[in-house]
Order: C-alpha cells, then structure tokens, then sequence
C-alpha cells in the first residue's frame, strides 16, 4: 500500500475544522475531529506546537491530571502567559489534536505562548516522540486500568520515558516510591520534587502502602514545594522554604496535594519571575474540573459528582468526604475508558458508607453492590440504567444534599442527563 502524501497544514485545518462543526451537530465525540486530522497528517500536533514560545507542559499520571492540569493553565494565565490545553479531559493524542482544531487559525497558527496537555501515560509515551516537552510533572503512579497498561511498573516506565524525554525541568511527587526510583535515574538540575509534611504521608498511601508493601524508608530529597497542613479547604504550603496559607474552593484532600504540585510545577517555569502573592490568590478561586468534586445545583440542593478509577482514588475519594447528611450513590461502567477490569473495587474499604447509601447503577452495579454488601454497607435500590436511576435517585433524596461516586463514562452519562435539568458546564 502506498502512503499518500499529506495536505498543506492548510488545508487539514479546513477540513478538520469542518469534521468537527459536523461532529457538534451531530452530537458525537469530542475527539473524532482529532482522529481525522491524525490520521491524514501524523505531523499535525508537532506542527502547531512546534513554534510556541514556551514549548510544550506535559502532565502525567494515574490520579489527578485533569484537575491539576486546570490548576496550572489558570496559575499561568495569572501570571500573564497565553496558554492552549486540552481542556476536555480527553487526555489521548486525539484529544489534544481535537482541542488544537478549536484554537488555531485558518493558516494553522496557534496563538499561544505555552501548551499544558494532560496525557494518559501510554498515549504520553507516543506523544514525547514527536513532540518534545520542555516541563513534565509526574503525578503518582497507582493500579489503574491494569487490563490496559499491564502492570504497575509497566505504567512507571512510560513516565519514565517522559521524563527522559523532557528537555529542561521535570517535577516529581517525591512521595511515589516508584516515581522517586525513577527520578534517580535523571540528571539532578533537571528534577524537582513536591512533598508532604511527615505528618500527611499516613493520609496519602502509594499503591504499595495499600497493599501492605513497604514504602519509603530512605529520607526523602528536598523539595520545592510541601504541603505543610490541610485542614477542611485550607493548604498551608511552603515554597521555596516560605510558608503560605491558600482557602481553596477545591473539593478533597488530594486535590488540596495536587494544588501544590501546580505551584510547584509554575514555578519550575517561570523561576524568579513567577509573582507568588499572585499564584496564592490564583489558587483560591480555582473550581474544580468537570466531574471532579464538581458541584451542581438541583431543586435547591447540591449535588456532587466526584470522578473515581482505581483504589486509590476511590480511598482518599471516600476519606474526604463526610457522608453525613448527604444521599449517596455509586455508578460504575466498564468501558475502555474506565478499564474492563473491576476487581479493584476489593481494595476499596468502604465502611466509612455504613450503614448504607441510596443508589447503585451503572454496567456493573451488581458487581459493586456485591463489594458493599461484604462491608455490611445496605443499599436500598441497584439499578443498572444510569438515567434511571439518576431520577429515582434525585426524586427519593429531594430535600437532601447529594453526592455521586462515579467511573469516567458514567460521569459523562451522568452530567448529559444533569443538563436536561440543571445547569451543567459544557465542554465541546
């Protein structure tokens, strides 16, 4: 078979620009126009990154990347700086080409000083050989998705790769035993950690703490940023050695952790010239991303949607937020995008839940109503079909605050339903 050539960037902007209004219009996918444009020219994304002032921020990880990738294009923009991202949470090259489609010109142009991407770690790997990152900040590395990346240290050496990959500073949760293995191996001016006070670490187990395997026992490197304290919504962070104090509007202690990782990683970027008073008050009114501690309104009451995907998540997920007061329901699927394999749900303890919640739904919400059941947590309706569920769910718990445990494809269900009756943010 003979390779045609590819279009004038020109043109694979017209057309894709036009398979993305028809995608609009015909309600699909937000990352169709991306696998178009991929698939008449490989160069597309390369291109237009190609000639951004600052380069390319690549953000990586198991948990937190589409928050925390908010958080640092919003400390950026305060700071000045024009930024482009792939702000759906769509988080495969596609995405991003999809994204790329709704910022450029008609030439093709990108009219950005910087790009901060959140990637999938495999789809990362594949980006970084064609388009080289200037800054990475690794996150964390957890069992997630295993039928997908295969085992956890599979999913190390891919982050490995971007790091390897990324031309000036790299910027590494010091607390990840597996990350911290891997940032050994990289050249020291070229790494930068944040941290947690000795205090927090209990609060924020790696995949082998959950596991029962031993952490860290070594002193942990220096790091630019630590979270010092935090207590409900308030972080208390140094910085460079000088302690600051944020209120964040954020839901959950780990999205309080991952604030930090985005002032640290800001401050990689910028250096002496980020305004820190400035990224402080950034920080505290910044709103969580769609489907992460999102908080909607419906008949008069909150309603929370809060993203889970692995045990980790799921813990700290469970541990910051009280479910006193609040109607509870779990909906999980199991579609690529979740990972087809649920057996992670057994290393979730989920007796902070008793003696029991509203509603369970979803693909495999018989699987998950079998998993509460050994943690005697009573659930009074398993219903399978997500918008079903979701009204009965609303109408039994009317005048009760409500808050949504939910897979990734069942938050994109759950959010299409919520529109038909609340006002719910729209990511195109």
């Amino acid at each position: 078979m003979v390779d045609m050539p590819k279009p004038p960037l020109q043109l694979t902007t017209l057309l894709g620009k036009a398979v993305k209004e028809v995608a609009k219009i015909r309600g699909g996918g937000s990352a169709l126009p991306g696998l178009f444009v991929e698939t008449i020219d490989k160069d597309f994304i390369s291109t237009c990154l190609s000639r951004l002032p600052k380069g390319v921020v690549l953000i990586s990880g198991t948990n937190g990347k589409t928050t925390t990738t908010k958080m640092v294009v919003e400390l950026l923009e305060s700071q000045g700086l024009k930024v482009f991202t792939n702000r759906t949470g769509s988080n495969f090259t596609r995405g991003v080409a999809a994204a790329l489609l709704g910022d450029i010109d008609m030439n093709g142009k990108l009219h950005a000083d910087i790009a901060v991407l959140e990637l999938d770690e495999a789809h990362a790997v594949h980006f970084v050989r064609s388009v080289k990152p200037r800054y990475s900040l690794l996150l964390n590395v957890m069992r997630d998705q295993l039928d997908r990346f295969g085992e956890i240290d599979a999913t190390a050496r891919m982050l490995r790769t971007i790091a390897e990959e990324t031309s000036d500073k790299i910027v590494i949760n010091r607390e990840d035993p597996r990350l911290l293995a891997v940032s050994r191996e990289l050249p020291n001016d070229k790494v930068l950690y944040f941290g947690l006070d000795e205090a927090l670490r209990s609060k924020f187990p790696s995949d082998d703490d959950m596991r029962g395997a031993s952490s860290q026992t070594a002193r942990p490197p220096k790091a630019l940023a630590v979270l010092e304290e935090a207590i409900d919504h308030t972080a208390v962070f140094s910085l460079d050695s000088k302690k600051h104090t944020a209120t964040v509007k954020l839901e959950g202690i780990y999205n309080i952790f991952n604030s930090v990782a985005a002032v640290c990683l800001v401050k990689a970027i910028l250096g002496d010239q980020a305004d820190t008073a400035r990224l402080v008050s950034t920080l505290e009114s910044i709103t969580p991303a769609f489907g992460r501690g999102e908080k909607l309104t419906v008949g008069g009451q909150p309603l929370e949607l809060v993203l889970v995907k692995n045990p980790g998540g799921f813990r700290l997920g469970l541990s910051s937020f009280n479910p006193d007061g609040y109607a509870t329901m779990i909906a999980i699927n199991d579609n690529y995008a979740d990972g087809r394999d649920m057996s992670w749900l057994w290393d979730v303890d989920f007796e902070s839940l008793t003696p029991g919640i509203s509603h369970v739904s979803g693909v495999r919400a018989y699987d998950m109503a079998l998993r509460l059941q050994y943690d005697e947590v009573e659930v009074k309706t398993v219903e399978t079909n997500l918008a079903k569920a979701l009204q009965d769910f609303i109408k039994s718990n009317e005048s009760q605050p409500k808050r949504i445990y939910c897979s990734y494809t069942a938050m994109l269900a759950l959010r299409r339903q919520l529109a038909k009756i609340t006002n719910v943010e729209v990511v195109s």
